[in-house]
């Protein structure tokens, strides 16, 4: 599971790639986006075709189109997940499930689902909703907070860490632990040594739950049945690992760009104060417009999808954000319109390897709308104040300085 240093790949053009598909994006830090982080993408992107070539971070393709993600993302047999570094790395890490192609990967989803389909999460809400109530009311009579650090940071890793049974006194070391890692995404050396610091968090928990055992996350995966057997403790690692980086950044990340945009709409503040059923519809479209998530894929056997040549060892890297905003599924694609048709989108991705989270995150985010309009129902960004943000396969918005008017009875 530990990363070691990239494989060597010269940022050449295959001469398989017809020049009209070749255009240079950093994902890593491209100069045409900026705070408005998807829009910018979008925009960056938005004269180039559907699937094209960059030759920079090793040379790669880039699928940014909703069908042609689709096509990508839906078929294993040609694209593979045992591979999901940009560059590609000698030794590649590994997750389970998702470094897995199916029928592999389905027992192991099949074990998660219990904890994180409808059912469950609609259990949890009482105390997600405890959750996002104590954090803001931690900052409700200050009028103004860091809401990254002070709310989106906390919010979604405290209801994490409950639901895996780890010690919440850790929270801002196990968080920092995860920004770390994804902001060492093109850094292979220090994302092998971040690995190695996560995992061993992880043994640690796995050993204290097989001697104390609860009704959290980490218990249920020690004991559930896969095909007859219990998992190992190293699939037991594979499969928590990525749901700690999941768990401590993506929601985390959605939230924070869907608040710095609602900061700048006090006419779609107003209305979900007046009508509390709109928050749903809010919800749903700012996940539509706000992904933090692109997925790569491994190119293991050659295939075209109309221009583009995929040829084995080549790897795609599916803009989900920019998916979600394609103008050929979506009327005007970059609007947020909480009046617009639920329809379905890319934020979780589609097809063998969809967000097993979908049902939690999308909950996180509407309750903690719901109970942040009972206590501060107009708010605005602080003005002159920059907000960092960081781009790669997981991109997140680092600080949202905002300020309220406290009124007090």
């Amino acid at each position: 599971m530990n990363a070691t240093a990239s494989i060597e790949l010269p940022p050449v053009i295959p001469d398989h790639v017809p020049p009209h598909l070749v255009f240079e994006f950093d994902i890593y830090g491209d100069s045409r986006v900026g705070e408005d982080v998807q829009g910018d993408y979008a925009r960056a992107l938005e004269q180039v075709p559907d699937i094209f070539w960059t030759p920079l971070n090793g040379g790669h393709w880039i699928a940014k189109g909703f069908d042609a993600i689709t096509a990508v993302v839906t078929n294993p047999e040609h694209f593979s997940v045992r591979e999901m570094q940009i560059p590609r790395v000698e030794n590649p890490p590994f997750y389970i499930p998702l470094s897995l192609d199916p029928p592999e990967n389905l027992p192991y989803r099949r074990a998660m689902q219990p904890m994180f389909g409808p059912n469950a999460i609609k259990a949890l809400e009482p105390r997600i909703r405890e959750w996002a109530a104590q954090i803001i009311d931690a900052v409700v009579d200050q009028g103004h907070c860091d809401f990254q650090g002070d709310v989106a940071k906390l919010f979604p890793v405290s209801v994490f860490m409950e639901l895996m049974g780890m010690d919440l006194s850790r929270l801002k070391e196990f968080r920092n632990l995860a920004e770390e890692f994804f902001d060492a995404q093109s850094d292979a050396e220090t994302m092998g040594r971040l690995s190695a610091e996560i995992l061993g968090i992880l043994k640690v928990l796995i050993a204290e739950k097989r001697v104390n055992p609860d009704d959290k996350l980490m218990t249920h995966f020690i004991n559930v049945d896969i095909g007859g057997r219990q998992m190992s403790d190293d699939e037991i690692l594979a499969m928590t690992f990525i749901l700690f980086l999941g768990g401590m950044d993506t929601v985390t990340n959605v939230t924070g760009f869907a608040y710095q945009q609602l900061a700048q709409m006090p006419d779609v503040q107003e209305r979900i104060v007046n009508d509390s059923s709109a928050i749903a519809a809010f919800a749903d479209e700012a996940i539509r417009l706000y992904g933090v998530v692109n997925t790569p894929r491994l190119v293991v056997k050659d295939i075209d999808i109309g221009e583009a040549k995929f040829r084995e060892g080549e790897m795609v890297l599916n803009i989900l954000t920019v998916g979600s905003r394609d103008p050929k599924k979506f009327d005007a694609p970059n609007a947020f319109d909480i009046d617009r048709k639920r329809t379905a989108h890319l934020t979780f991705s589609s097809g063998p390897h969809m967000c097993i989270g979908h049902v939690l995150g999308r909950a996180e985010i509407r309750i903690l709308t719901e109970e942040w309009i009972k206590r501060i129902p107009s708010f605005r960004a602080v003005a002159g104040q920059p907000h960092r943000f960081r781009m790669g396969t997981v991109m997140a918005l680092e600080n949202l300085p905002i300020e309220w008017d406290v009124t007090r009875a």
